[in-house]
C-alpha cells in the first residue's frame, strides 16, 4: 500500500463531485489519503470564508459535506485494501451513502485548518460503517457515523432519472 497516494487523483480523476472531485472547478478538492500506520484514511482542509456560519464558526453543512465525502473515500480505500489491490484499479470500487449522522461536539472554528481521520468500523462488506472524526487543531469537534453501500456507480444516475420520471407521471 502507498501511504500517499490521494485517493481521489488515483481513483476517479474525472470526478465532479463538489466536495471531493479533482475536475471539479468551483470544488472543494478534499485530498484523503492512507496514515503513515495504514489503519485510517487522513485528510486536512482549510475552510475558506465563505464557509462561515456564525461569526468566527464554520457552517455545519459544510462539515457534513467533509465527513460524507471523506468517509466515502474510506471505505473505498478499504476496498481496495481487502482486495490486496492498488487504489484506482479496474474495475473501479463505487460505494454511495446509506446513512450519514454527525455529532457535532464544539463548535469549530474559522482560521484553522481541519483534520479528519477515518475507518472502518467492523466488517468492511457490501455494507460498512465508517467513523470519521473532525479536529479544529487538536480539538475534537464533529463525529460522523455513517454507512455506506458498495454498488454498480454506473448505473446510479440512471436508476435515480428513472424513479424521478416515474414519480412525475404519477
Amino acid at each position: 500500500m502507498k501511504q500517499h497516494i490521494i485517493l481521489q487523483d488515483a481513483c476517479l480523476p474525472e470526478g465532479i463531485c463538489y466536495g471531493c472531485g479533482p475536475s471539479n472547478p468551483d470544488g472543494i478538492h478534499i485530498k484523503s489519503y492512507w496514515n503513515a500506520t495504514g489503519d485510517r484514511v487522513i485528510a486536512t482542509v482549510q475552510p475558506e470564508p465563505k464557509y462561515t456560519s456564525w461569526p468566527g464558526l464554520v457552517y455545519g453543512g459544510f462539515l457534513a459535506m467533509l465527513t460524507d465525502c471523506h468517509s466515502n473515500w474510506t471505505v473505498m480505500a478499504h476496498h481496495y485494501q481487502a482486495e490486496e489491490r492498488e487504489p484506482g484499479s479496474l474495475p473501479r470500487i463505487g460505494c454511495v451513502t446509506g446513512q450519514l449522522s454527525l455529532r457535532y461536539l464544539k463548535p469549530t472554528p474559522m482560521g484553522v485548518p481541519l483534520h479528519l481521520s477515518a475507518w472502518v468500523e467492523g466488517e468492511v462488506a457490501r455494507k460498512s460503517r465508517v467513523i470519521c472524526e473532525i479536529r479544529a487543531g487538536e480539538t475534537l469537534t464533529t463525529v460522523g457515523d455513517s454507512i455506506f453501500f458498495r454498488v454498480d456507480t454506473s448505473a446510479l444516475a440512471e436508476e435515480a432519472h428513472q424513479h424521478v420520471a416515474v414519480g412525475h407521471k404519477a
